[in-house]
């Protein structure tokens, strides 16, 4: 770098070999004085002292404040004039923040800038009058591809490619009416077309949108499309390469991961009874405490309470024909009477009643008497309307064309093992 300067001065002093000695020192000052501007949260941060830190546990918004030499009489004041746009109590441990200072003796604080979030961020200036402002980073949103094989688990495929996790979550939700994700096989294989989003370009800030999804399960393909069925109400779902919904109206199961401990079975003995034929009318799936519990259809609550060997349980009833009871729930999440929605959380996994660990026992009602829910046909959720299925078939072509070229991790693992 020193060479470089000093061959610029070089030749500046070669090409104003005729000018007068001052001229020359102004020439050389200006080509190498060039401070780099920086800007951020419309501030030149060149301007103040930049202290960067996080909310401690346990620290409010005054002593922070405090620490940065302004007294408390105008902390209550600023308190006072934020609280119509943010309340201060709500600053959350770990969350970083950044004081402009002065930058002279004093280095007493001009601004606040907290940010709850990657994206969000608020601006307490008191400079002179006191001024706030919410605002909301510029966030770019990149297409991007995926592809992979299953040696034990979605997660697991996801995670090992450096994947966000939050994709084997989004997958497992457009593809919980057509595949059983607790008994996926070795060698099954998926791609996708996914949103990221980021900000300045380089940090990641989250996943928007799956556009499009291929799952081969069991030697069967299974395509997914993203399609806004209603602009104005902003509604969308996911159909196949035929125009037809993913959806059922039930989901396979109340929980996204998990394992099957107890299937239903009328035969069942259990040792603890003398080894008597005790029948399980409902499904187990076992998971960690406090793993959510999702209602498995659109429904009302008809029943949500404590009671015997059932511990903590709800139940709702979907229509005339089928009702969902879940059992041993650590807490409920909703009231009788309440009206959810399928995937809505409705309590928490836990060990409630006559239970030897944590688990959901899952019972599914058919015209008032208990079966198993993996033995019902039930019915498809409602198909995509005529009137949009002739351009739904041609907005999927370029989708299915970029899906079937994404490179396939499982084809290249077989060539790579044979």
């Amino acid at each position: 770098m020193k060479k470089i300067i000093l061959i610029t001065i070089g030749l500046i002093i070669f090409h104003s070999c005729k000018k007068e000695p001052e001229e020359i020192s102004k020439i050389i000052v200006a080509e190498i004085e060039k401070p780099i501007i920086i800007e951020e949260f419309g501030y030149i941060l060149n301007d103040y002292k930049v202290i960067k830190d996080t909310i401690r546990k346990g620290e409010s918004f005054g002593e922070i404040l405090d620490r940065h030499h302004i007294d408390y009489p105008a902390i209550y004041k600023i308190a006072a004039v934020v609280k119509d746009t943010f309340d201060i109590r709500k600053l959350r441990a770990g969350k970083p923040y950044i004081i402009l200072a002065k930058k002279d003796t004093t280095e007493q604080a001009q601004v606040f800038i907290y940010q709850p979030s990657k994206v969000e961020y608020l601006i307490i200036d008191f400079t002179d009058s006191i001024q706030t402002k919410l605002g909301r980073k510029k966030v770019k949103t990149v297409i991007k591809t995926a592809s992979g094989i299953i040696e034990s688990s979605l997660s697991e495929a996801i995670e090992s490619q450096g994947l966000n996790y939050i994709l084997a979550h989004e997958m497992s939700d457009i593809y919980a009416w057509t595949i059983d994700f607790f008994h996926l096989q070795k060698g099954d294989n998926f791609k996708l077309i996914y949103e990221e989003k980021f900000i300045n370009d380089t940090i990641p800030v989250g996943i928007g949108n799956i556009q499009a999804a291929f799952f081969e399960h069991k030697n069967k393909p299974l395509y997914a499309f993203n399609f806004v069925t209603d602009s104005l109400k902003n509604i969308n779902d996911y159909y196949d390469e035929n125009a037809k919904t993913l959806r059922r109206k039930f989901l396979k199961a109340p929980l996204k991961f998990s394992r099957i401990s107890s299937r239903y079975n009328l035969k069942r003995r259990i040792k603890y009874y003398g080894n008597r034929i005790r029948a399980h009318k409902g499904t187990d799936f076992a998971a960690p405490i406090g793993s959510p519990i999702l209602s498995t259809a659109n429904g009302t609550v008809i029943a949500s309470r404590y009671h015997g060997g059932n511990g903590n349980y709800v139940k709702v009833k979907h229509n005339a024909t089928y009702s969902t009871q879940y059992l041993h729930m650590k807490k409920r999440n909703v009231r009788k009477g309440d009206y959810v929605k399928q995937g809505d959380v409705i309590g928490w996994v836990g060990m409630t009643g006559n239970t030897a660990g944590p688990h959901v026992c899952y019972r599914f009602w058919k015209n008032g008497r208990q079966v198993d829910p993996f033995k019902q046909k039930l019915p498809s959720a409602a198909p995509i309307k005529e009137s949009l299925k002739d351009y739904y078939l041609i907005f999927i072509n370029p989708l299915k064309d970029s899906l079937d070229n994404i490179p396939s991790k499982y084809l290249e693992n077989s060539i790579a093992n044979n």
